[in-house]
């Protein structure tokens, strides 16, 4: 069989990645499309994934409607001349793609306020998969799967920690560390919302260098490195899940690197306007569990991620309740690797018709993480 994917920002590179491997030892011909935005081709290469780029996209909201119509032109008759059998991706691109090569496209997502790109991809998918938490219903062909996104690559099937990542980050073996990671909220997603402000980036890193090393990872690039007590994140971004994992503390005003570091059982505070009444199903669902903490209140971001760096048994507990979590979860890879090849969502194993209210059910592999694993 032959199969498309979408990568349009590094975390779609992570999603699919393990699928896209499997796949092609099984003997399937695969083709990754993907955009220059960020560390997207930076990943493409480190996986060694059989990748072409449809366009390219800056951290900025306008860039991306500016460069619209090239990457439809470009990714248009890519796909058709690859003729594949079934595409997958994140929104509107795949759909459209689908539509125009008449291929089913299978859209992955986690975003509940995407209601634009979800009403314009939405029609023309063959079938939509979003996790247990997700509290939007997008229409009959919507499914659930019990997990994350994230978990396609951060499953423990799937992922272990790089035991040389604090030589990498240049750190002694005791020595511990905070990880902050900054949005440059650029995405059409990101329109009206915003994080922590340049005034806030500064005391999160005074405040937090005073109890451990800091480094940042600044999406848009903005920060002015030699006037602060930190260090600029700047290994192979291919190791952000290993700092991730190996860190003390994560403080994110970001999305997809607060999940990952839940995941991971890493104490994490994640602060930015879209917290509140209507936030996101995956971070009220992180959230119930113990495993993230919410807040658009700045003191609190300042207060809890010291009360973390003063007490050592506050990171034990947030792991073992990760281990316990995060064992009952389904490994999103099988699941996409099975949609695959069988050409389709329906009667999969590991999915079933999206219903609201499922958060905190018992799923089918209540497997307790042992530390071994992780």
């Amino acid at each position: 069989m032959r199969f498309v994917f979408f990568t349009n920002t590094p975390a779609h590179v992570h999603l699919y990645k393990h699928a896209v491997d499997r796949l092609q030892r099984a003997g399937h011909e695969v083709f990754v499309l993907g955009r220059d935005y960020g560390c997207t081709v930076a990943l493409l290469e480190r996986y060694e994934l059989p990748y072409r780029l449809y366009g390219s996209c800056g951290t900025t909201k306008g860039s991306v409607f500016r460069n619209l119509p090239r990457h439809y032109a470009n990714l248009v008759p890519a796909v058709r001349s690859f003729d594949p059998d079934v595409i997958f991706g994140v929104g509107a691109y795949a759909a459209h793609a689908g539509l125009a090569s008449g291929t089913p496209a299978v859209l992955i997502l986690d975003s509940e306020p995407t209601s634009i790109d979800h009403a314009i991809s939405r029609p023309f998918a063959a079938a939509l998969l979003t996790p247990h938490a997700f509290r939007k219903d997008l229409g009959k062909k919507h499914y659930q799967f019990h997990g994350f996104c994230e978990a396609a690559y951060l499953h423990p099937d799937v992922y272990r920690p790089n035991p040389g990542i604090r030589d990498e980050l240049g750190l002694e073996a005791d020595e511990e560390f905070v990880l902050l990671r900054f949005n440059a909220f650029g995405s059409h997603h990101d329109v009206g919302q915003s994080g922590f402000t340049p005034d806030q980036r500064r005391r999160l890193i005074e405040t937090f260098a005073e109890h451990a090393t800091v480094f940042v990872s600044d999406e848009g690039g903005t920060r002015d490195s030699d006037s602060l007590p930190a260090r600029e994140f700047d290994v192979h971004p291919a190791l952000l899940h290993d700092a991730l994992s190996a860190a003390r503390l994560v403080v994110t005003d970001t999305q997809t690197v607060c999940t990952e570091a839940a995941l991971l059982g890493t104490p994490v505070i994640r602060s930015n306007s879209f917290v509140g009444d209507d936030d996101m199903g995956n971070f009220r669902e992180l959230e119930r569990q113990g495993l993230v903490v919410n807040t658009d209140e700045f003191e609190e971001v300042l207060a809890t991620g010291t009360g973390v760096l003063r007490d050592e048994a506050v990171g034990v507990e947030w792991r073992r309740r990760r281990n316990e979590y995060v064992g009952g979860l389904v490994n999103l890879t099988d699941v996409i690797v099975a949609v695959a090849e069988a050409g389709g969502a329906a009667a999969v194993s590991g999915l079933e018709r999206w219903r609201a209210g499922t958060e905190g059910t018992n799923s089918d592999r209540p497997t307790p993480v042992t530390e071994e694993s992780t």
